[in-house]
């Protein structure tokens, strides 16, 4: 398997993970399921980080809120990244608290000019804080608040303004496309491709409503074609760090290795062809 491609360590995984070490590039966390020290979760992490790279993915920054940042959540996740020595640290273009009180969930942005400066702000901040760069990953979306700018626009001027990285997740690309009606060659146009610093695959599920379809970013089964497509594109710019996503329904763990070799055969062909991309 090429050392790009990684997997999402989840607990199920623990124990097989921990007694056979498969030939994977990598591994991803939640850093909110780690931040306790004296736990299974950070016994588990510690011994795998001996034997593989580790990303540290957030998923309670809430970077969008007009909240301020939390500082205990700061210094918790501080101390993880003292620990582990992450490759990557990433968090996500969404927001999800009210004046502290926290919801289970990724909430869409407004993408206007003052959330824009809110939001780099905050974006470099926790950069400093950190003293590592922060990718910010694009969101799976089923709404949109009236913004004074598209996705892609505000997240390229997020990149440019913070000097943050971007984690493109080409299933929330796919799912967002398809729900809100853009393009996703518009998108991908949009962003420098140099700054992508790491590329999420993951699988949907295809809800059929009285209204037509809606996507849903269920992270639950394997990486449909649409998504596969997308990622060929993307691997005509060489090698990203890419991650096989399974969050629900988790299955066994050769699964997840098999769309870990799938993704893997799909850059090594891309690498193998050598052509100069063309233009997304």
């Amino acid at each position: 398997m090429h050392s790009a491609i990684g997997i999402g360590l989840r607990p199920p995984h623990y124990d097989v993970m921990l007694a056979t070490r498969p030939a994977v590039g990598w591994l991803e966390v939640h850093s909110e399921n780690y931040f306790e020290p004296h736990g299974r979760a950070f016994a588990v992490l510690a011994a795998l980080a001996e034997h593989y790279p580790v990303s540290l993915h957030g998923i309670g920054m809430s970077l969008g809120s007009s909240d301020p940042l939390d500082p205990g959540h700061l210094a918790r996740l501080r101390a993880l990244v003292a620990c582990v020595k992450p490759v990557r640290v990433s968090e996500h273009l969404s927001w999800g608290s009210v004046d502290g009180r926290y919801f289970n969930d990724l909430l869409p942005m407004p993408y206007t000019r003052a959330a824009l400066a809110r939001m780099s702000d905050k974006v470099r901040r926790v950069q400093d804080l950190l003293g590592c760069e922060l990718l910010i990953e694009n969101p799976s979306s089923y709404l949109q608040f009236e913004g004074e700018m598209p996705e892609w626009e505000f997240l390229a001027r997020l990149q440019q303004e913070s000097d943050c990285g971007i984690l493109l997740d080409l299933n929330n690309l796919h799912v967002s496309a398809f729900n809100q009606g853009f393009s996703c060659a518009d998108y991908l146009a949009a962003i420098d491709l140099a700054t992508v610093k790491e590329i999420h695959l993951a699988g949907f599920t295809d809800k059929v409503l009285p209204e037509g379809h809606l996507y849903i970013d269920t992270h639950s089964c394997p990486v449909a074609d649409p998504v596969w497509a997308l990622y060929r594109t993307l691997c005509a710019w060489g090698p990203r760090p890419t991650l096989i996503e399974w969050d629900s329904e988790i299955p066994a763990l050769p699964v997840l290795i098999a769309e870990a070799d799938k993704a893997s055969l799909i850059l090594e062909a891309a690498l193998a062809e050598g052509k100069e991309p063309s233009h997304v």
